[in-house]
C-alpha cells in the first residue's frame, strides 16, 4: 500500500512547540519532525537527530552530537545553529501555553544557553539541574529557522522539519495530508502518503474501517473489538495513560485535612465506576500517575474500598455527621464528567459526603479557573503529561505553585523531587519517584479514579504490532498494511 488513510477524531496542527499530550496532535508532529532524542516504545530514550549524549554529574549540562547531512523539508540544512534556534524558541515564556497555563517549557528551560560547540555539536546549560530534560526534549520538534522567520501565523508554513513526511495538504477540522522524505535518515518511509481525517464519532471511524475508506482508526468502540475481527483487521485495547482525578482544595476547607483526603480515597469503589461509568473500558487508578508511567511503583498495595475505615477518618477529623463539599464540575474534556460526578456522589453518599455541583460548559474558562485555584473544594481533571517530574512539578509542589497546583503540600515528597532533579543514574531516580509514589497513596494531593482504555483498528493482521506506552500513533513502527 502506497497511501495510508488515518481516522481520528481531532484534525489540527498546532505550532510546533504547543505544549499537548493530545495523541492525535503528536502523531501528526512525529510525522513532520525529529527530536534530538525519541521515547522508545520499551521506556527511556535513543537517538533521533541527536547520536550520542553525555550528561554532567550535576545534571546541569548536556552535550550532544548531531546528525550530519540532516536537511529541513525546505533544503536547509539542520546543523547545530538551527538546532539552537528551535531550542532557543520553545524555551520561550510566550511558547508552549495550554489551556491557559503560560509557557510551559520555559519552566525547565528558562535561563538555559545553548552553545555551539561545531557545525553538529550543541552543549546546553541550566541554570538549575534536571536529570528529566530528556522528559522535555523528546516533545522538542526542531524546526527549520528559515520557515518560521517567513511564516508568520501560518501554521501551515511553520510545519517544516526534517521528518519522515512532509506536509502537503492541511483543511483544519478535516484533512491533513502528508508526503514521504525519502531522504530520512531513517530510510524511506513504509507509506508514500499519509492523509489524517477526521471520524466525528466513535462508530464512525469504524465504520471507514469496515467500509475501507481508512486503513487505521484511533479511538474506536469497545464493540469493534468483537465486530472487526483477524485476518480482515488488527484490533488492539491499550491504557492511556493521563490520569483522571478530582483535584482538592487543599488550601481551605474540609479538603486541606489530609485525613479526609486519604477517607474519601478508601471510599471509592474505582471498579463500579469504570464499569458504571465507562461500560468498562477504563483501568482503576491508585496513584498519581499511570502503572505505565517511570516511576509508578508495582508493588505499591492499591487502594481496597474500606467505608469503615473512612468513617473513621471523618470522625477524626471533626466529621462524624458528614459534610458537603462544592464540585466544580465541567460539561466535556473528559466527556463523561457529568456522569462520573453523579456516580462519585452516589459512592461517597455512604459515607456521608454530598456534592453541591458548579458546572462549566466553558472549557478553557474552566481550565483558567482551576489555575487561578477557584476550583471550590474539589474539581474533575486530568493529568496528562508522561513525565512524573512534570506532574510533580506541575501539580504537587507547593515550592513552584504551578499552574495545576491546589494547595497542596507534602516536604517529604518535595526533598525527593530536589533529590530526583539531580540524580543522573535513570534506576535511582526512578526509585526516587516511586518513594513519592508511596508517599501518595498515603497522603493523596487528589481522589484517583480511573484510566480510561482506547482501542485502534488496523486493516490486515499485525500480530507483532504494539501501541506505544503513551498512547501516540508512531506512524514510523506501522506495518506495511
Amino acid at each position: 500500500m502506497t497511501t495510508v488513510t488515518i481516522s481520528q477524531s481531532r484534525i489540527a496542527l498546532d505550532d510546533p512547540h504547543a505544549c499537548t499530550d493530545a495523541n492525535d496532535v503528536l502523531t501528526v508532529f512525529g510525522a513532520l519532525f525529529d527530536t534530538l532524542v525519541r521515547r522508545m516504545p520499551g521506556g527511556g530514550y535513543g537517538p533521533s537527530l541527536a547520536t550520542r549524549w553525555s550528561m554532567s554529574e550535576d545534571a546541569r549540562r548536556f552535550t550532544f552530537r548531531l546528525r550530519e547531512g540532516v536537511t529541513f523539508h525546505d533544503g536547509e540544512p539542520c546543523d547545530a545553529n538551527a538546532v539552537r534556534y528551535a531550542l532557543l524558541r520553545m524555551a520561550r515564556p510566550d511558547m508552549g501555553a495550554t489551556l491557559g497555563a503560560p509557557g510551559v517549557y520555559a519552566q525547565y528551560l528558562a535561563g538555559m544557553t545553548v552553545e555551539v560547540l561545531g557545525c553538529h555539536e550543541i552543549a546546553l546549560t541550566l541554570a538549575e539541574p534536571l536529570a528529566d530534560l530528556f522528559d522535555i526534549l523528546a516533545y522538542g520538534h526542531i524546526v527549520s529557522p528559515a520557515a518560521i522567520e517567513a511564516a508568520g501565523e501560518d501554521l501551515v508554513k511553520r510545519a517544516v522539519g526534517t521528518g519522515p513526511y512532509r506536509l502537503e495538504r492541511y483543511v483544519p477540522g478535516e484533512r491533513i495530508e502528508a508526503v514521504a522524505n525519502p531522504d530520512h535518515f531513517d530510510g524511506a518511509p513504509t507509506f508514500r502518503r499519509i492523509a489524517w481525517v477526521k471520524g466525528e464519532t466513535a462508530p464512525a471511524r469504524a465504520e471507514a474501517l469496515l467500509d475501507g475508506s481508512a486503513d487505521i482508526a484511533n479511538g474506536l468502540p469497545h464493540s469493534a473489538q468483537s465486530a472487526l475481527s483477524a485476518p480482515a483487521f488488527t484490533i488492539q485495547d491499550y491504557l492511556a495513560p493521563t490520569a483522571l482525578i478530582m483535584m482538592f482544595n487543599a488550601a481551605g476547607g474540609p479538603a486541606s485535612d489530609p485525613r479526609v483526603r486519604l477517607a474519601l480515597n478508601l471510599a471509592i469503589d474505582r471498579e463500579a465506576l469504570v464499569s458504571g461509568v465507562l461500560g468498562g473500558a477504563g483501568q482503576s487508578l491508585h496513584g498519581f500517575v499511570s502503572p505505565v508511567h517511570y516511576g509508578a511503583d508495582p508493588e505499591a498495595q492499591p487502594f481496597a474500598r474500606d467505608v469503615a475505615r473512612a468513617r473513621r477518618l471523618l470522625r477524626e477529623a471533626g466529621h462524624g455527621e458528614g459534610f458537603t463539599l462544592q464540585l466544580y464540575c465541567p460539561t466535556r474534556l473528559p466527556d463523561e464528567a457529568e456522569a462520573l460526578a453523579g456516580a462519585v456522589a452516589t459512592q461517597l453518599a455512604e459515607i456521608g459526603v454530598r456534592f453541591e455541583r458548579h458546572t462549566e460548559p466553558d472549557r478553557v474558562h474552566y481550565a483558567n479557573q482551576v489555575r487561578r485555584k477557584a476550583i471550590h473544594d474539589l474539581c474533575i481533571f486530568d493529568s496528562s503529561p508522561m513525565s512524573v517530574f512534570r506532574v510533580l512539578h506541575e501539580k504537587i509542589d507547593s515550592r513552584v505553585r504551578g499552574s495545576w497546583w491546589e494547595g497542596y503540600a507534602n516536604p517529604a515528597v518535595e526533598r525527593l523531587i530536589d533529590q530526583a532533579r539531580a540524580t543522573v543514574s535513570p534506576e535511582a531516580r526512578q526509585e526516587l519517584y516511586r518513594q513519592c509514589y508511596r508517599l501518595l497513596l498515603q497522603d493523596p494531593p487528589w481522589l484517583y479514579l480511573y484510566n480510561h482504555r482506547r482501542v485502534i483498528g488496523l486493516r490486515g493482521d499485525h500480530p507483532g504490532w504494539r501501541m506505544h506506552t503513551d498512547g501516540v500513533l508512531d506512524v514510523r513502527t506501522l506495518p506495511p498494511l
